[in-house]
């Protein structure tokens, strides 16, 4: 289970409650510096904030690339250089699905960059066919199996397949594929315990984490401004003083 961060402080309160490992989530990246999501922020940019975020935690960091911006070797790098250690790499960009033979070239030299550095990069390689409903159910499935066991053969890790919740699905893509499968979690997502059972290796949250803590952010302000009461800001707040201490860590 891998919980998606959006800033330091996020990645500090994954951290503390005991997750091994963080992913960072793009969206939750674009919309606290106030653009949408969707390869809207610049990879210097996008990067920055996972620098920011991979050097105040210990555990380690991979982070949601997007489409891997306009050079796969460029994105590695940067990658690497930010102290993260994996990426997510999405098939469809510029509101339409990369080409294969691309997108297979892209995670081989994002392989290869890593092993020229000595640093075996995790790729979680994405597919976004059922976030995007494309085709009919069968094509949709025939062809998400063959764009993923692509990425796998040309040296992915993971398998990410976010827009699918069906049991008998997630099983049909765990048997079909036979590699470590992602699943987004999202509403009618079954529990981690059940996808375990199913085959899954890895489970994400994307922007769900953020979300809800904007809409937490929205419910509070519309108290605030409707009735001049506090009691959505002051339950379950987190002390002052115990984020002071969570993001003053000691190194020395």
């Amino acid at each position: 289970m891998l919980p998606n961060a959006w800033d330091c402080a996020s990645a500090r309160i994954f951290e503390l409650e005991g997750f091994p490992a963080i992913a960072t989530t793009s969206g939750g990246i674009a919309f606290s510096l106030g653009v949408p999501d969707g390869q809207r922020l610049s990879r210097g940019q996008m990067l920055a904030v996972v620098k920011r975020i991979a050097s105040t935690v210990r555990v380690p960091v991979t982070a949601d690339l997007e489409a891997g911006y306009d050079d796969a070797a460029e994105t590695a790098a940067g990658l690497l250089e930010a102290g993260a250690v994996g990426l997510n790499l999405e098939d469809f960009a510029g509101g339409e699905l990369i080409e294969l033979s691309l997108q297979v070239e892209r995670i081989r030299t994002i392989r290869a960059t890593g092993e020229r550095a000595g640093v075996p990069i995790v790729i979680n390689a994405r597919t976004d066919l059922y976030l995007e409903n494309l085709g009919d159910p069968e094509s949709r499935f025939e062809l998400a199996c063959q764009r993923l066991a692509a990425y796998r053969d040309a040296g992915a890790d993971c398998l990410f397949l976010p827009g699918i919740r069906e049991e008998s699905l997630i099983r049909r893509f765990v048997e079909a594929l036979r590699f470590p499968i992602n699943i987004l979690a999202i509403q009618g997502t079954p529990p981690l315990r059940r996808l375990e059972e199913l085959g899954v290796a890895r489970v994400s949250v994307g922007s769900g984490i953020a979300r809800a803590t904007l809409g937490l952010t929205r419910r509070i302000a519309a108290e605030i401004r409707a009735e001049g009461i506090y009691e959505s800001m002051l339950e379950g707040a987190i002390p002052y003083a115990e984020l002071n201490r969570m993001l003053a860590r000691d190194d020395s």
